[in-house]
């Protein structure tokens, strides 16, 4: 459906949209549908306005029409001009006549508004929703969550295992499955969580077995071991043997090794690990195995990661 407030750039190649945007037909007949279309921008003018490229004609949008806000923040040109080179949301407004030229009218804005109301108001916590990551900080991702409205999924809650950057686990433009962590009501923004949808502590570890020698990821150094992470929702401790070994692992945090597994226990969500080797080059980045998606599930009200017999309760109640 092209009303689906798919995040920005996933709708642009489909048949469908492909099809609106490339006739001046096609474009009065989604104005007169209220259809939500995407296209590239060319470029940005002087007075900060948007030109869209519609298959060989032209559509504007205008300054005052290229972003949303919920609560009513001035638009930044910097939240403007990132837009250009990218797909981008809008519906069509009317058309006008500029040099000769007969102009789409668009706005982003428009499309927002009603991704917004229609879709995002009503989101709650514990929704599964679809996300496409814009930006990585220190502190997190940005993710669009619909027609370029922006989530936060802060670094806490991308895994339970623990990460030095987001970009230890995402990368601009993936596209990902998450839950609605909250929404502040006064300001409308969206916060996310993934790792109640990476697996509970006994579905990762049931994919290990005792004996087994497995690659796993260097995360932190610690006094007492290092710790390995065998899934973004799972890691193991294993025993440094000297300091001189601990300043040696110290250079190799964020790169891959190989560990022995010596036991797994349950009631104290522990992995022992004995570190056979490490290898200080590229980490090759899997997809993230969700034991829970969207396609199968579109809401949790509660998630337990700790087994049943465990010492200590980690949960969420969303």
């Amino acid at each position: 459906m092209l009303n689906s407030y798919k995040p920005e750039g996933l709708l642009y190649p489909t048949p469908e949209n492909r099809e609106y945007i490339s006739s001046a037909q096609g474009l009065e007949r989604a104005m007169a549908e209220g259809k939500i279309l995407e296209a590239p921008v060319a470029l940005c003018d002087n007075e900060m306005r948007l030109y869209v490229d519609l298959c060989g004609s032209t559509g504007i949008i205008e300054r005052e029409d290229a972003t949303f806000s919920p609560c009513g923040e001035d638009t930044k040109d910097i939240a403007i001009i990132t837009r250009v080179g990218k797909p981008t949301c809008f519906k069509v407004m009317g058309f006008f006549e500029e040099n000769g030229t007969r102009i789409a009218r668009l706005s982003r804005k428009e499309a927002q508004r009603d991704c917004y109301f229609s879709y995002v108001s009503q989101l709650e916590s514990g929704d599964v929703v679809g996300a496409k990551i814009t930006r990585l900080e220190n502190f997190g991702a940005f993710a669009d969550i619909g027609c370029g409205l922006i989530s936060l999924l802060s670094i806490d809650c991308i895994s339970v295992s623990r990460i030095s950057h987001p970009s230890d686990r995402l990368a601009v433009g993936e596209v990902i499955w998450a839950a609605i962590k909250s929404i502040d009501s006064k300001s409308g923004r969206v916060f996310l969580t993934q790792r109640e949808l990476l697996g509970t502590w006994e579905e990762n570890a049931n994919e290990f077995k005792v004996g087994q020698t497995v690659a796993g990821i260097i995360r932190s150094i610690e006094s007492y071991g290092v710790f390995i992470e065998l899934t973004p929702n799972l890691a193991g401790l294993a025993e440094i043997r000297s300091e001189d070994d601990a300043a040696t692992l110290s250079e190799l945090i964020g790169y891959p090794c190989a560990v022995y597994i010596k036991s797994i226990i349950p009631e104290r969500m522990k992995i022992k690990l004995v570190l056979i080797d490490t290898y200080k080059g590229e980490v090759t980045k899997a997809p993230p195995k969700y034991f829970i998606d969207g396609s199968t599930a579109t809401h949790i009200d509660y998630w337990k990661y700790s087994p049943d017999n465990s010492q200590k309760n980690v949960e969420t109640i969303f």
